[in-house]
């Protein structure tokens, strides 16, 4: 071991986001998890290729022959069971698992530690496993998240976190799917005296149970079944398990279907919103978080509207919360998010598996891109850092041109241009070009994170306008009075323009398929 090696891997942790090395490259601080052969190859592997965004500063492993030597160049720090110290006393921004044939309870264990670290974990095999190809230690491309969302990625969540959750009652909505289930098993780590899973789908609830807690009898409370949009069934609730903290992740979310079906748009995430935040507010909820998207911003979608009208709802009850001196309401928008259910990743590798062509809307089409670790940890943190009436918004550097992701995740799983076919299907009704993170006027504000933002302001229509015409809203939605519902969205968001005022452009001819 040279005399400074180890005094430069763990030199103290520079947050918030992404800490930059001697050599003014940047990395996010990793730990691995095994000394064998996978795990030697990722240490190695990850110090050539610093573009990967992963930078090891240690290994633990349970091997006492290897306490206290190096593996690759990086330290050996100590066994499994101290991976939560270690990871805390080091700064760990990402804990990579890289024990082949590791048990599902000790991996689920592990992640359990990691994420009560504050730190994201990865595995191997990893996300692209979903092709089904065997990942070694060396195929490290198969982790760059970071070509695919055209950025490094952020360590958002902190450890400061717990000061939120620990020993606290909470409740979130939406739980069985990919959010709120990644949700679920991060707020777990830190301690809370009840987690409550509520979710209106028994199946994802069984198997959120069995995941967290390696049993699923269905007989606690800490499984709830419930559609957001029964008002009573939802005042129930709060009375009766008094949360103390909500994550509000239940949504109607693919925006062509509620193109197509705006009524149940409204339903769920207008009236179904509407519902929660009444009744936080009058059993004296301390924070409530609503997960919105960056389609509220300026939003030209039913799916946009609807969650614009939410983070309004959210930031009107603010106000009255804080006149009141009782609890904290604030929201967070996500862009896309790689690896959750129904996401572009997942459709992408589905189709490249089957060996059809992959569907692109448009070749100039661009969206934001976020890791499920990074939106995850956008939600922790804005519980710790609100103060009432904000939207975070997580800096997602700039916008990637979908092809070019198709093109780098092509690549990434070892494809041939020549395998790979684009087929253009033309922009659908709602969509955009181009996305933003903030609506025109918003004022973009900086938060205690360098690479967190939010705002406080905004357009369309304010606290006294809103109850009316939420009223008329919801009695459209309530008569499945579709064009009744586009207009009444109109006049609440004067911004929002439906589809038949603004046409779809349409995409110019000939668009040759293929790379």
């Amino acid at each position: 071991m040279s005399p400074n090696s180890t005094a430069e891997r763990l030199d103290p942790p520079e947050r918030p986001g992404i800490p930059a090395q001697p050599d003014g490259r940047v990395g996010l601080r990793t730990l691995v998890v095994g000394a064998g052969a996978a795990g030697t190859a990722l240490v190695r592997d990850l110090g050539r290729t610093p573009d990967f965004g992963l930078r090891p500063i240690g290994v633990l492993d349970d091997d006492p022959a290897k306490a206290g030597r190096e593996v690759a160049g990086a330290p050996v720090l100590g066994p499994l069971a101290d991976l939560t110290a270690l990871a805390v006393e080091h700064g760990v921004h990402v804990v990579v698992l890289a024990i082949p044939g590791l048990p599902h309870h000790r991996v689920r264990e592990l992640a359990t530690a990691a994420a009560a670290a504050g730190a994201a974990v990865r595995y191997l095999p990893s996300f692209l496993s979903a092709l089904r190809r065997e990942v070694v230690g060396s195929d490290m491309r198969s982790l760059d998240v970071n070509r695919l969302i055209g950025r490094h990625e952020v360590h958002v969540v902190s450890p400061d976190v717990r000061t939120v959750i620990e020993g606290r009652r909470v409740l979130v909505t939406g739980a069985g799917g990919s959010i709120g289930s990644e949700l679920c098993r991060q707020v777990h780590a830190f301690g809370p005296s009840e987690l409550y899973m509520l979710d209106h789908d028994e199946s994802n609830l069984h198997r959120l149970q069995l995941e967290i807690w390696g049993e699923a009898l269905l007989t606690d409370d800490s499984l709830v079944i419930a559609d957001i949009r029964d008002r009573p069934r939802i005042q129930q609730i709060f009375r009766d398990l008094k949360p103390e903290v909500v994550f509000h992740a239940a949504a109607h979310k693919h925006l062509p279907l509620l193109e197509r079906h705006p009524s149940e748009a409204v339903k769920s995430n207008v009236l179904g919103t509407d519902n929660l935040v009444e009744a936080a507010l009058a059993t004296g909820v301390e924070r409530f978080v609503l997960i919105s998207t960056d389609k509220a911003a300026d939003p030209t979608s039913v799916l946009g509207a609807s969650k614009r009208l939410a983070e309004l709802i959210v930031r009107a009850n603010a106000r009255d919360a804080r006149n009141l001196g009782t609890g904290v309401f604030s929201a967070v928008r996500f862009g896309n998010v790689l690896g959750s259910r129904g996401s572009l990743l997942s459709v992408l590798a589905e189709q490249l598996r089957s060996g059809g062509p992959v569907t692109v809307t448009h070749p100039d089409v661009t969206r934001f891109f976020m890791t499920i670790e990074e939106a995850v940890g956008l939600v922790l943190e804005a519980g710790r850092m609100a103060e009432g009436g904000e939207v975070f918004v997580l800096d997602m550097g700039e916008p990637v041109r979908i092809v070019d992701l198709v093109h780098n995740f092509a690549e990434q799983v070892q494809l041939g241009a020549e395998e790979v076919e684009i087929r253009y299907t033309g922009l659908r009704a709602g969509e955009k070009l181009n996305e933003a993170l903030f609506s025109e006027g918003e004022e973009r504000l900086p938060t205690e994170h360098a690479r967190i933002f939010a705002t406080v302001a905004g357009d369309g229509a304010g606290p006294e306008d809103l109850a009316g015409g939420l009223t008329g809203l919801y009695r459209a939605a309530a008569g499945n009075a579709d064009a009744e519902v586009r207009r009444r969205l109109a006049e609440l968001l004067p911004g929002y323009r439906t589809p038949e005022a603004d046409p779809v452009p349409a995409l110019a001819t000939p668009y040759p398929d293929g790379f």
